[in-house]
């Protein structure tokens, strides 16, 4: 049964690109961007990244926590984050449990072959753990500007 607005965020602890463990749980009180993507360093990926970093300052403005997570390594999410200097976390999802949590992860196809790999969905996280809104395939471009727009909607 797919997740949607109302229902809890699944809780989940997952390593930084330093290697901290981030948890879910410590950012109840606020509201939480966790966005789910497949690789660093690819076009569509780090056209997504730039535009949360872009409007990272909004974010901030709006108290809103910005996490990304992909099944990259650390090393992988730390050449990535200073190469776009980007100013929020990537979470390392290795075996991609908590992107099937979110049903983020699974079978996918590229040019005829099927592999295991994240989804590009997001999920809205409001203070109280519940998810807010689910934006599933989604297109990178303008798409930190459309949670901004919408998150606004929401607190209205």
């Amino acid at each position: 049964m797919p997740l949607k607005p109302g229902d809890p965020a699944p809780d989940f602890s997952l390593p930084d690109g330093n290697g901290n463990p981030v948890n879910l749980k410590d950012f109840r009180g606020k509201w939480v961007v966790l966005y789910f993507y497949p690789r660093d360093n690819t076009p569509g990926c780090t056209t997504e990244a730039c535009g949360f970093r872009d409007a990272y300052a909004d974010y901030e403005a709006s108290d809103v926590v910005v996490l990304g997570v992909s099944t990259d390594d650390a090393k992988s999410h730390t050449k990535f984050t200073t190469k776009y200097n980007l100013p929020f976390p990537l979470l390392t999802d290795a075996d991609g449990a908590v992107g099937t949590a979110y049903e983020s992860y699974g079978l996918k196809k590229f040019m005829g072959k099927e592999y295991m790999g994240i989804s590009r969905n997001t999920f809205l996280i409001d203070p109280d753990g519940k998810i807010a809104k689910v934006y599933l395939k989604v297109k990178p471009d303008h798409h930190a500007a459309q949670i901004l727009e919408d998150l606004a909607a929401l607190r209205a």
